[in-house]
């Protein structure tokens, strides 16, 4: 993605924490992680929660992977010869098909947030990866300035609730999922504490 600007908001330090949570899983998604993404990951520590849990075992399989294995496993969850076992997108999760209508609501919506896809990237821009990221630069400021929380929570529900949960169950479950299954159970419970977090914040 690609914003108006790129100067970091001043945010509490739980929506920094949510920021991060946000970017950490959009660069998981993006792309295989290198050497020092697994090093990053393999640093991290997890509490009791489920959600921490799901961290403590994404950093103890992060620790024992190398870049090629990782490649190997993004490989075939993402692309496959074809397609890979999953296809991260809102329109295949919400209508069966690519390039659908969640695809034409989103593309209508970014650029009342500052943003566009990036001329270097070529994938439909509501795939998993890149509505992370949007939500982290919603929160962050990193694309211009941060959003209310009204305007974060009227993007989630719209883009996000709908589909993203369903999608992170299916990478926990994948076939092919062994480093990514925790990347899973972590974003399902995210979106869980996203969504009830936001539900709260109507009523």
């Amino acid at each position: 993605m690609t914003g108006t600007a790129t100067t970091h908001a001043a945010i509490t330090e739980e929506d920094r924490l949510r920021a991060d949570l946000y970017g950490f899983l959009s660069a998981l998604l993006a792309a295989p992680p290198d050497r020092a993404l697994l090093d990053k990951t393999a640093a991290l520590t997890g509490d009791a929660s489920p959600l921490g849990r799901a961290i403590a075992a994404l950093a103890t399989l992060a620790a024992a992977a190398t870049p090629v294995s990782a490649e190997r496993e993004f490989t075939r969850l993402f692309i496959g010869l074809g397609r890979g076992e999953l296809l991260p997108y809102a329109s295949y999760y919400l209508t069966g098909f690519l390039n659908e209508k969640p695809l034409m609501l989103l593309r209508r919506d970014m650029p009342a947030l500052g943003l566009a896809r990036s001329e270097s990237v070529y994938e439909p821009e509501d795939n998993i990866a890149s509505m992370m990221e949007m939500m982290a630069g919603q929160i962050d400021g990193r694309f211009g300035t941060s959003r209310p929380l009204a305007r974060q929570r009227e993007f989630f529900n719209r883009h996000l609730a709908p589909w993203a949960g369903h999608f992170f169950t299916d990478l926990e479950t994948a076939k092919g999922s062994v480093f990514y299954a925790p990347v899973g159970t972590i974003g399902r419970e995210f979106m869980t504490i996203e969504r009830e977090a936001f539900r709260l914040m109507g009523t």
